[in-house]
């Protein structure tokens, strides 16, 4: 593995993600901003963040395949959430815990969550953009 994560004495345990990720590869994979449309472009779960949380997971994981790599060489997400408020964040970890269990992803890599106050098309509640490490 060219990624490995890690959660420092120190620092917070975040049950979502890990603190830290040391990349080793020399492969970079950036993967544009994923919403929750399925290979035809049609949106999955229109008002559903769990569904689309869960779509974009699947969409990195479809698009890191192709690169020739999986999850388990994310080394950063960066997820960007329309009108987000904290009440949200269960909504969002269904989301994720919906994805993980599906992809079989046991150690989530570091990531940042931002509201933003749209995206491109009003049927988007959420944006997940991967960067990977590849030996």
């Amino acid at each position: 593995m060219a990624v490995t994560l890690l959660n420092p004495a120190g620092l917070p345990v975040v049950d979502v993600y890990r603190q830290v990720s040391v990349a080793s590869g020399s492969k970079l994979v950036f993967v544009a901003g994923q919403v929750g449309w399925d290979a035809d472009g049609v949106t999955v779960g229109a008002g559903d963040l769990a569904a689309q949380v869960e779509q974009c997971y699947v969409n990195i994981a479809t698009a890191l395949a192709a690169a020739g790599g999986s999850f388990a060489d994310v080394a950063r997400l960066t997820c960007y959430v329309v009108d987000w408020t904290p009440d949200l964040m269960p909504t969002l970890l269904e989301g994720i815990a919906r994805a993980s269990a599906r992809l079989g992803i046991t150690q989530p890599p570091p990531a940042s969550m931002l509201g933003v106050a749209a995206l491109d098309v009003p049927e988007h509640l959420v944006e997940i953009e991967a960067t990977a490490v590849l030996d």
